[in-house]
């Protein structure tokens, strides 16, 4: 039976990626009591980097928005894995920390990371999707993505 999560991406025509593994010696998802501490997700698609280099020289904004979203849909790929396939047991998303490769006078982090705030919201709705964030820029990331979020995720 298809949950009402998975319901929602196939009406916005939304697949998810393959869990990306850990590029490091971490583990993707840490779950302690109800919370679910995904760690940082960057822009790979089923192991295909996408989105290379500094919003703001390398990339527009709207590129680097597109990297947000795919962002969160590698966290949503991640927390779906450690629920058992499940999305449904997603009670909340706490909270976004995101990251943005850019130069250091790039002033429009909040505007890039909007990319997985968005998604998130229009797959969750304001009850569970809306969620506390940050957002700043960073001189380099891994690989040379332009975007890596970060998540805390309240689940039943």
């Amino acid at each position: 039976m298809t949950g009402k999560i998975d319901a929602r991406l196939e009406e916005l025509g939304i697949e998810l990626p393959q869990v990306p593994p850990p590029a490091g010696a971490y583990v993707g998802v840490v779950q302690t009591g109800n919370l679910l501490f995904v760690a940082g997700q960057v822009p790979f698609w089923n192991g295909e980097r996408r989105h290379i280099g500094k919003v703001g020289t390398d990339l527009t904004v709207e590129q680097g928005q597109e990297a947000a979203g795919v962002c969160a849909l590698n966290i949503l790929a991640q927390a779906k894995a450690a629920l058992g396939g499940d999305l449904d047991r997603i009670t909340r998303i706490v909270k976004l920390g995101g990251f943005v490769n850019c130069p250091p006078d790039f002033d429009q982090h909040p505007v890039v990371i909007n990319g997985a705030s968005n998604l998130i919201g229009e797959i969750f709705g304001e009850d569970i999707g809306a969620h506390a964030r940050f957002a700043m820029g960073a001189g380099s990331l891994p690989f040379n993505v332009a975007v890596e979020i970060d998540a805390v995720i309240e689940v039943k």
